[in-house]
């Protein structure tokens, strides 16, 4: 049994790092992004919110070593899905000035950190909520078949790969957080009012053009350094109650995935399910050249995201690429590419 084991996590490495991408030029014309802190480049620089990134020594490891909003020190895992199908090394923040359609052409994201399905969500920092990404959306299609004429527009619009990250902040940020929502629902109740709000968000994205859609799953969110460091009195494990409510409302976004792929004629709608790869790397982090899993990168490791991650605190590490995690909600750039090149060589398949 001990042998199968071996060999199944040496070929789970292999399919995580050393694989390539499988080569989808040609088939996609843009990666459209939507979502959380997971998926956001920058947007959350320019609204009045203390949800930022825009500093160091985030972005320490990003091209010219410059913060630009990404909750990492370089890279996300969208950046790397770009290069892979053979688009622009890095998919840029709507809002970010520095940019244009004709940037935007080949990939965009709207999303904002610290939002999530709930409107509620985005509410607690003052974000975006999903329903004003999607009216950014719809003001990035006026401004593309301005741009490439209304029929080049319309088969970008049809031929792009639209990404949906979120839901882990309804859960930490706010369901838990709060008395709120949890005096109103219980956890399978707001997981099915998650749901509906999600299966209305795919649906107006198909009745826009979309086709071909990846609704993203939550991680083993119990295992951030951050929840580790709260745990008391286990030693600093992972929080079981939480990574379970993750596996819980993985199935049912995948059921969801299931129901609307019948409903949605034309559309190739796939279920993006991080949990099983992220939790392998955290349980056998060795295995994926990493030394620590439980603690992040900056700072102390247990606490620290955002303006607590500062610039010349000395024990942020030296090597980010030793841990998983960068801060202590967010992975560091080598987690993003692994998981990224897990995803093209496995979900995204069904989108050649």
């Amino acid at each position: 049994m001990e042998h199968l084991k071996s060999l199944f996590t040496l070929i789970l490495f292999l399919m995580l790092t050393m694989l390539p991408a499988l080569t989808f030029a040609g088939k996609i014309s843009a990666i459209i992004v939507f979502g959380d802190s997971t998926v956001d480049a920058g947007n959350n620089n320019y609204i009045p919110t203390v949800a930022r990134s825009n500093f160091e020594p985030y972005g320490r490891d990003f091209v010219g070593g410059k913060p630009t909003g990404r909750f990492c020190n370089g890279k996300i895992a969208t950046d790397f899905m770009s290069e892979a199908v053979g688009l622009k090394p890095i998919v840029p923040a709507y809002l970010d000035p520095s940019y244009n359609i004709s940037d935007f052409a080949t990939g965009v994201t709207f999303a904002s950190a610290a939002t999530g399905y709930d409107n509620a969500t985005s509410d607690v920092l003052s974000v975006l909520p999903l329903w004003r990404q999607l009216e950014y959306y719809k003001e990035y299609q006026t401004k593309l078949k301005a741009y490439q004429g209304r029929d080049r527009a319309t088969e970008t619009i049809t031929n792009s790969l639209y990404l949906i990250s979120v839901g882990t902040n309804d859960f930490l940020e706010n369901y838990f957080a709060f008395p709120g929502r949890s005096s109103q629902y219980s956890v399978g109740l707001y997981q099915d009012f998650l749901a509906g709000i999600a299966k209305d968000f795919v649906k107006k994205l198909y009745g826009l053009g979309a086709r071909k859609i990846s609704l993203g799953g939550l991680p083993p969110m119990g295992c951030m350094p951050l929840e580790r460091a709260t745990n008391i009195g286990t030693g600093g494990e992972c929080v079981g109650r939480f990574n379970d409510v993750a596996v819980q409302f993985n199935s049912k976004l995948e059921k969801l995935v299931e129901k609307l792929s019948k409903e949605l004629p034309g559309s190739i709608l796939v279920f993006s399910n991080p949990y099983e790869p992220f939790m392998r790397i955290i349980k056998n982090p060795s295995s994926f050249g990493f030394e620590v899993a439980a603690a992040a990168c900056c700072a102390t490791g247990m606490f620290e995201m955002g303006y607590s991650c500062q610039r010349n605190n000395p024990f942020t590490c030296t090597n980010a690429d030793k841990y998983v995690f960068w801060d202590s909600f967010h992975p560091t750039q080598k987690t993003h590419r692994i998981m990224a090149n897990f995803l093209m060589n496995s979900t995204f398949s069904h989108f050649l």
